[in-house]
């Protein structure tokens, strides 16, 4: 098994994790959970707004699942190349967390918005991990 499709695999596994954790157990602090956020807890004192969020944690969720589920297709059905070419666009659009998200989430823990304090530090750590992981398992793929 190339170092690509274990990488890939991890991945998979991560995400599975936080589209189950978002589905049955938003409240959670793990596995990326919204329970970190502060405004979570703050939404459930106005149902409309609660109902809101809840629609836009499981809408991240659904689209979690659709991308996972592509991915798996791939992993199980595509050829070497195939894979090469998937590794290189999870890079770009795990990459686009830095572009929207980061910024967000580093402000909102500097304002002690979110619990623990910096996960913003941890979070965005763990996914500069996940590109260079794949970095790492498509370079010597190229040139295979």
């Amino acid at each position: 098994m190339s170092f690509l499709k274990i990488v890939t695999i991890g991945f998979l596994i991560l995400e599975t994790t936080n589209i189950a954790t978002l589905y049955f157990s938003p409240d959670s602090k793990l596995a990326n959970g919204v329970g970190i956020f502060k405004a979570w807890e703050k939404s459930k004192a106005d149902p409309e707004i609660h109902n809101f969020v809840k629609y836009l944690v499981n809408w991240v969720a659904g689209t979690k699942l659709i991308f996972i589920a592509l991915l798996m297709v791939i992993l199980l059905r595509s050829d070497d190349h195939t894979l090469i070419f998937a590794g290189i666009a999870l890079v770009i659009s795990i990459a686009s967390f830095y572009w929207r998200l980061f910024p967000l989430i580093c402000t909102m823990d500097h304002e002690d918005q979110i619990q623990p304090k910096r996960y913003s530090k941890a979070l965005g750590w763990m996914i500069s991990v996940f590109i260079l992981m794949f970095g790492m398992a498509i370079l010597p793929a190229l040139f295979k």
